[in-house]
């Protein structure tokens, strides 16, 4: 392993930043995690994680957090992964403007408000690591995924755009794709379709049903999901390598995909994305 690195982590109360923290502090790194309920942040830091409120949805929140992250490291902090995320489910004719307004204040503007946050102090000590979840939806679209796939594309092109900007300041821009992981994702997006979306209204209403099976069903519900800790080891060679990728693919469907967009005629990577659910 490396010399030992200062990694903060956001969205840690489960799933993929939760096992991620786990894994990183097994390896002997310092990891300080958030987490936007002040109940996470208790028992983060009761199972003994340096740990701190954050909401990416609120730039006063964001601010307090960077305020609270240069005391606890004195401005000296190695690499952040961006990994605090939601996604809304529904067809995009049925995404209001507030709600598409509400995602992207988390999984876009929040993590880019950090990013420029933390930026001055990595340009300072010579050195750092941007590290973004993204998904496998950060490069093809899914039906009734269409708020998420948007925060998810930008996010992708906010993050080649800032590597080409940082090219030789030794700051190293990271995107992880994952596919299918095991987390509580669909239990959370099921809310967000009952407090969002109204399938009553929507000519999509016949689909919606099949889809609330699928976000309530138990255990996995795609073929080749893995456990968060398949993303959980591209974050520690992301944060230890000399040289990180720039992409890391996580899952069989990601790497396939990743492989078609580049074979097929769109129209015929469309029809194999029609048939996914």
């Amino acid at each position: 392993m490396s010399t030992a690195k200062t990694l903060f982590i956001t969205g840690c109360s489960s799933g993929i930043g939760y096992v991620t923290a786990q894994e990183v502090k097994k390896r002997g790194h310092r990891v300080i995690c958030s987490a936007r309920k002040d109940d996470d942040v208790q028992r983060l830091q009761a199972e003994g994680f340096e740990a701190l409120r954050l909401d990416l949805a609120d730039s006063a929140s964001i601010q307090a957090a960077m305020r609270e992250l240069i005391e606890l490291t004195d401005g000296s902090i190695d690499a952040v992964f961006h990994n605090g995320a939601f996604g809304q489910p529904g067809a995009v004719e049925d995404l209001s403007r507030k709600v598409l307004r509400e995602q992207f204040e988390t999984n876009f503007f929040g993590a880019h408000e950090l990013t420029t946050s933390l930026l001055p102090l990595m340009r300072k000590q010579g050195h750092g690591r941007i590290i973004y979840n993204s998904s496998i939806l950060g490069f093809v679209a899914m039906r009734y995924r269409g708020a998420y796939n948007s925060s998810k594309f930008a996010l992708e092109g906010l993050a080649d755009t800032l590597r080409i900007e940082l090219h030789g300041t030794n700051i190293h821009i990271v995107l992880i794709e994952p596919g299918p992981i095991e987390s509580d994702f669909r239990k959370n997006a099921y809310a967000l379709y009952k407090k969002n979306i109204d399938p009553e209204r929507s000519f999509h209403k016949e689909t919606y049903r099949a889809m609330e099976q699928r976000l309530q069903k138990q255990g996995p519900a795609a073929p080749f999901t893995l456990p968060a800790a398949a993303v959980a080891e591209k974050v520690v060679h992301a944060l230890e390598a000399k040289k990180p990728k720039i992409r890391y693919y996580v899952t069989f469907p990601t790497y396939l995909f990743a492989y078609l967009k580049r074979l097929l005629p769109m129209s015929w990577l469309d029809y194999l994305l029609r048939s996914v659910q």
